[in-house]
């Protein structure tokens, strides 16, 4: 009898588990709860800090959907930004999901509206985990063309519209949702001796720039390279002029600089141009896509790129000319720190992160020896986006300011004062000379000069001219902008600057140092020595004129955190002047090209150095390695 019920227990049990194996009710019970999507109905406000400050957001709950997400305030860039942030708000909305990546190169306020809804989805007693579950099925996708473009700034839309106009089908990738890349953010160009640089008679000396330029970098540069940048360039001006998108021109201490469209509309632009090319080629833009690898044939030729689309679909195109366009690595800190031992704020596109260089790494591109190259460029202090929560942008930006004048002691960690402070009136000599100090350094300022501040401006610290920061860090305060307005409320913005944890204070020299965590013996010798070169009118250390030697007299005293922007790597690929990129024997590999950030390395030494070469090249290696690609693309197809 026992035995019997024994076998009829396992019986029981074996049946249980083979329906558990057949059905998987149990489990799939309790995942349908977890993944039970309802809300309590109403609107919830969420607030989260974006890449110019706060962002409100408000979400509307019916009791099993979302209703609407709407942007009530925010701070962000017109045309980027909040572009950005309201094609999250409408995927969030059509998709019923969080699980929206970031679709644009403004990733921190675009990961802010999704932080926002979240919130907001917490608040109306939502499963924010089912809203980010994806269980949709991905597929695979083919497609052809003669040229694939992996990266759609500068460099590379010029490359895909120059490779159309040559008469090849192109498709462009892009990983992000905008089209431009960081000429969006950019200031001005170089197109050496254009033809509106020559009508404004500033023409320059190409053999002399040459030369001055090989010499300067130590002649580890390839110097075919530079040759045709410095003597094509001047026509992309003019190819850029006929397709519609039109700089104008500025004679800056007698450099050729191009001032690019107005903000807003250099996106439309490009598009424009694209669609007047590429697509009127029979050519495809696919944004929100990222390159994953790069397809050769048994001859390591390589044949095309495979990519993952926003939704997880792989994208297979076949095309006989890769061009790489992906900006670089300097939005990955790590690849950074290993191969430049910087550790300072990006303020170029986060997207940049290197994986368009391990692409080419891996079908066998060379690594160059100036890797750890980067485009270190003007000076950032991070008090100033904190400051603006509670201030208008000028008064805001006063700590900002300070960091461009020369005016002022600069020193490092240490409290060791390390350069002639002149150099903040050069973007490019500023910012090295600060990284290869630290990662970052501090401007010292006192009560007294404060209130001179206050009363008189900048003039009142005998500024010798505005801070050269660019364009758009002034943008929404231009009016204010002068040597002349009065600093209100300086004295308060400082002290909130140190409450926020982005500066210091000390009654005494030996408080601050201390405060700012700075060798106090150091730091009181380094004070001792500049105030007596206030007095004597000589600097002893560095030399510095004595126009700018100004005293600070009376405490208390400040220390305000400056930091290095750097906008880009710009080591990376090794390529010829035809933009192929080279294998370790510097043989071009077949199919294979680079233009921009990834391509520049081969033209500096370790470090960038120039006034607008980044955009002026970017615009014109895109145009001629497009060019090149599209010749040897069609010329397979023959």
């Amino acid at each position: 009898m026992k035995k019997r019920r024994a076998l009829k227990h396992v019986l029981i049990l074996f049946l249980c588990f083979i329906m558990m194996v057949i059905t998987g009710c149990s489990d799939r019970e309790t995942t349908n709860d977890e993944e039970k999507i309802s809300f309590e109905p109403g609107t919830y406000t969420a607030e989260i800090d974006g890449n110019n400050g706060p962002i409100t957001v408000e979400v509307t709950f019916s009791a099993d959907k979302i209703e609407n997400v709407t942007i009530v305030e925010h701070s962000e860039t017109e045309g980027l930004g909040d572009d950005a942030m309201e094609t999250i708000a409408s995927l969030v909305v059509e998709e019923q999901s969080l699980d929206v990546d970031t679709v644009t190169g403004a990733t921190v306020a675009s990961d802010a509206i999704l932080k926002a809804v979240e919130d907001a989805v917490t608040q109306a007693n939502g499963n924010v985990l089912a809203l980010k579950n994806d269980q949709s099925e991905k597929e695979t996708e083919t497609l052809e063309a003669d040229v694939a473009v992996i990266g759609a700034g500068t460099s590379g839309t010029s490359a895909a519209i120059s490779a159309a106009d040559q008469g090849a089908k192109v498709i462009l990738i892009e990983k992000t949702g905008v089209i431009g890349g960081a000429s969006n953010y950019s200031w001005a160009g170089k197109f050496y001796n254009s033809s509106i640089s020559l009508e404004n008679d500033v023409e320059i000396d190409v053999e002399k720039e040459i030369s001055d330029w090989i010499e300067n970098n130590h002649w580890r540069v390839d110097a075919s390279v530079i040759r045709e940048y410095v003597t094509k360039s001047g026509e992309t001006y003019d190819w850029l002029k006929e397709k519609g998108y039109e700089t104008s021109f500025l004679n800056y201490n007698n450099e050729p600089l191009h001032v690019l469209p107005p903000y807003e509309e250099r996106e439309g632009l490009l598009r424009a141009m694209l669609a007047n090319s590429v697509e009127k080629n029979d050519g495809q833009i696919i944004t929100e896509t990222t390159a994953k690898e790069l397809i050769t044939d048994q001859d390591g030729n390589v044949v095309g790129v495979i990519a993952e689309k926003k939704d997880g679909t792989t994208l297979e195109i076949k095309a006989n000319s890769v061009v790489m366009a992906t900006g670089g690595y300097a939005g990955n800190p790590e690849m950074v720190k290993e191969h430049f031992e910087f550790e300072g704020p990006n303020g170029g596109l986060s997207q940049n992160v290197g994986e368009g260089l391990h692409m080419a790494w891996d079908v066998g591109a060379k690594v160059p020896i100036n890797l750890g190259g980067q485009m270190l460029h003007q000076t950032l202090a991070k008090a100033t986006h904190d400051l603006k929560a509670d201030y208008e942008p000028f008064q805001a930006s006063y700590p900002l300011m300070l960091t461009y004048l020369p005016n002022f002691m600069n020193v490092g960690p240490s409290g060791a004062r390390f350069r002639d402070e002149e150099a903040t009136l050069t973007a490019v000599a500023a910012a090295n000379t600060s990284a290869f100090q630290g990662a970052y350094h501090y401007v010292i300022l006192s009560k007294t000069q404060i209130e001179k501040l206050t009363a008189d401006g900048m003039n009142g610290v005998q500024a010798p001219v505005l801070p050269g920061m660019p364009p758009e860090f002034y943008a929404d305060f231009a009016d204010q902008f002068t040597l002349e307005t009065p600093w209100t409320d300086a004295q308060e913005v400082f002290d909130k600057m140190v409450e926020n944890g982005d500066g210091f204070k000390g009654d005494t020299i030996e408080a601050l140092a201390e405060n700012a965590g700075m060798d106090v013996e150091l730091f009181t010798d380094t004070f001792t020595l500049y105030e007596e070169a206030t007095e004597t009118g000589v600097d002893t250390e560095f030399g510095k004129s004595e126009d700018y030697l100004l005293s600070y007299d009376e405490g208390p005293y400040y220390a305000i955190t400056a930091e290095v922007n750097n906008l880009g790597s710009v080591g990376g690929l090794v390529i010829n002047k035809n933009f192929q990129v080279l294998d370790d024997s510097r043989i071009p590999i077949k199919g294979l090209y680079a233009v921009g950030l990834e391509s520049e390395g081969v033209m500096f030494n370790d470090t960038y150095v120039g006034n607008g070469v980044g955009v002026g090249y970017a615009f014109t290696s895109g145009r001629l390695g497009g060019e090149h690609a599209a010749t040897d693309a069609l010329a397979t197809n023959e």
